[in-house]
């Protein structure tokens, strides 16, 4: 099993995040991966650098492998995002990976193209993963469909093709994705609905790891590290349909208004204690998850990595 560091775009300026995910490999987390936003998910978190650029560094200043979860389609060209996908498998063979999603309004609106509707984001999702593959594997591609492409190919390819993992957060979506991707990512949700997602990828034939995302909040005791999870994260609290159609920070500062506190333990695991959060990791690990991935939803990464490179990381080695 294999336990990495979650380097949150949107939160945290993408100096100070190289510098954490530098960190995150000398304390002991052996991967690491990163959102592909284009805004944040509040105007409190602040940021939101370009995944892309920020990787090539990140892989070149350690020697973790990194995956990156991109919506292709509508903000990115398929042909676009198997250039970016297929040069860093080039230049950092085995180290890469991409999961790949249908995508978030708040960032995919900037085209000024209509949000679709979920079952067509689905299918143009699929033409693109076929897209993708199709150039990793050195072919010229055109296509008429929900995503055009006119003749393109790629003139520098990796010795072999990067793993293309789906994105689901509902067994429907995973039983969805199975036949045509290399393994699975999804989020932190009540140990019985990841249960059914990865019972619903494996029954439809899907293989290769199972990627968990865990949000979670640590600090010196258990008010500041809720104190922390409202402050960043209640913007993130609500399920589908709500955050895949709101089209801006503004938005989901509107809609967390009435978020308490209390309502934050249902999506990040809220703990001034390591060992309770190595605990929750551990039943993530029964239900089946190849690779977990944790992100501390505070800003400051320093204090989380010190400590759970002591504490966490070891029991997983």
């Amino acid at each position: 099993m294999i336990l990495g560091f979650h380097a949150s775009h949107e939160q945290i300026h993408p100096r100070r995040l190289l510098d954490a995910v530098i960190k995150a490999e000398e304390v002991g987390f052996g991967a690491a991966m990163c959102s592909d936003h284009f805004a944040p998910w509040s105007a409190r978190q602040g940021h939101s650098g370009f995944a892309w650029s920020w990787l090539g560094a990140a892989l070149q200043a350690t020697n973790l492998k990194f995956g990156v979860v991109n919506a292709p389609g509508q903000r990115y060209h398929p042909a676009i995002v198997a250039q970016a996908a297929g040069t860093l498998e080039a230049m950092y063979p085995g180290r890469f990976w991409a999961a790949l999603g249908s995508g978030e309004n708040v960032n995919e609106h900037i085209t000024g193209d209509a949000w679709p509707r979920k079952s067509v984001r689905n299918d143009r999702l699929r033409e693109s993963v076929d897209v993708m593959r199709r150039l990793l594997n050195g072919e010229e591609v055109t296509s008429d469909g929900l995503v055009t492409v006119d003749r393109a190919q790629l003139w520098t390819l990796p010795d072999s093709p990067p793993p293309l993992l789906g994105a689901a957060t509902s067994p429907e979506t995973a039983a969805f994705v199975a036949p045509w991707v290399d393994g699975l990512a999804t989020v932190l949700q009540e140990p019985d609905d990841l249960r059914a997602i990865i019972e619903a990828y494996r029954g439809a034939g899907g293989t290769g790891p199972v990627v968990l995302q865990v949000h979670l909040s640590y600090a010196s005791t258990d008010e500041e590290a809720l104190a922390i999870a409202h402050d960043q994260w209640r913007s993130n609290v609500f399920a589908p349909p709500i955050c895949w159609d709101i089209d801006s920070p503004a938005g989901f500062d509107e809609a967390s208004k009435h978020v308490q506190p209390s309502d934050m333990t249902s999506n990040v695991l809220v703990s001034s204690d390591a060992a309770w959060h190595a605990a929750r990791i551990a039943e993530f690990v029964e239900l089946g998850f190849d690779e977990i991935y944790l992100h501390h939803v505070g800003t400051e990464q320093d204090r989380f990595l010190d400590v759970f490179g002591d504490r966490v990381v070891s029991q997983f080695a």
